[in-house]
């Protein structure tokens, strides 16, 4: 059953009988039974892997933690996990923070930095190790949410009809790309943002309409056929790569044992290995298949031109930054850590 959170509450339902409905039944023994609803999609191949956390999170917690994992917008719009986490009606989320950018720029901030990474290992060591954890946990805090960890699906590679060995290769390109600051910072480098669903991406290159797309990762792009018309491919990706937050409820996991708080911490770090690396190997193994066609030049940046690439972003970010003093604070640590770790000069 799906609901808004006004017809959620319009309605009364009551949040016990909603999560008794829930429960796992095979775990009659569970001190804490919990439902945490993904963005993906029952049918996306990280799917399985989110399912596969949960799973192991009962047996790490000798069965005291039962997680019922379900898909997006199971129990209510994915853009409202947020609220429905704070207030109780799921325990948790899995999902990508910049759902929530309309309620400060800072989500839009740790959701995608456009530009930053070259790799989901340098995202989740910002989060972990330079100052993202603090942040985000700042930030979402007062909506009464714990963020626990991140993980990502990987860098999205960009497709083109033409090559782009360069940043000023972008000069004129015509190319799809979401609204906000990925189309920002791509008009900034001299493209032609348009915006077009994910589904007009394949007819859209066949027919000359674009000449170029930020759509999604590389083994997507080469199962969906976009390589027969965009035959430079640039990989890996430098663009975009939208972080996954697991956040609990506050108060719940205010409660916890301790012991209990770090099975969770621990599980959540595996986990953001997991679907890295599982998903990486899919990528990898496209792109085997895409060279080993004459037709096909994949093509990988230099870390110069990645960094020139960057440069011109962190404008953009500093426009975003303006926004709220919390995209401020994000602005800050992550330019020092990009800085720090030899990523931006």
């Amino acid at each position: 059953m799906r609901l808004s959170l006004k017809k959620y509450f319009k309605h009364g339902l009551c949040m016990a009988a909603l999560a008794g409905s829930l429960a796992v039944a095979s775990v009659e023994a569970a001190q804490y039974s919990w439902t945490i609803q993904t963005s993906a999609q029952a049918g996306d191949n990280f799917f399985a892997i989110e399912k596969a956390w949960a799973e192991r999170v009962g047996v790490m917690t000798d069965g005291r933690v039962s997680i019922n994992l379900v898909p997006v917008n199971s129990v209510v719009q994915y853009n409202e996990t947020l609220e429905a986490v704070g207030t109780g009606i799921l325990q948790g989320h899995i999902t990508d923070p910049s759902y929530f950018s309309g309620k400060d720029a800072a989500f839009a901030m740790l959701g995608n930095l456009v530009g930053a990474w070259s790799h989901p290992s340098q995202m989740i060591k910002f989060m972990e190790y330079g100052g993202g954890k603090g942040a985000y946990n700042k930030l979402v805090n007062p909506y009464g949410l714990q963020f626990i960890g991140a993980a990502s699906t990987g860098v999205e590679a960009f497709v083109s009809k033409k090559p782009i060995r360069s940043v000023a290769d972008f000069k004129g390109v015509k190319m799809r790309a979401p609204e906000g600051m990925v189309q920002e910072v791509f008009a900034a480098v001299g493209a032609s943002p348009v915006n077009l669903p994910g589904s007009e991406v394949y007819t859209s290159l066949d027919k000359g309409v674009i000449d170029a797309a930020d759509y999604t990762v590389f083994s997507t792009n080469q199962a969906q056929g976009l390589h027969k018309f965009a035959k430079y491919p640039l990989y890996p990706g430098f663009h975009s790569m939208p972080t996954l937050v697991v956040s609990l409820n506050k108060q719940l996991w205010d409660d916890l044992p301790k012991d209990l708080q770090e099975i969770i911490t621990v599980s959540v770090r595996d986990f953001s290995r997991d679907m890295v690396q599982q998903l990486e190997m899919l990528d990898t193994k496209a792109v085997v298949e895409a060279k080993n066609d004459p037709d096909i030049e994949v093509i990988n940046w230099s870390e110069a031109e990645r960094n020139k690439f960057r440069k011109v972003a962190q404008g953009q970010w500093a426009n975003w930054a303006s926004r709220s003093e919390m995209a401020t604070e994000v602005y800050e640590k992550v330019s020092e850590f990009l800085v720090s770790q030899g990523l931006l000069d």
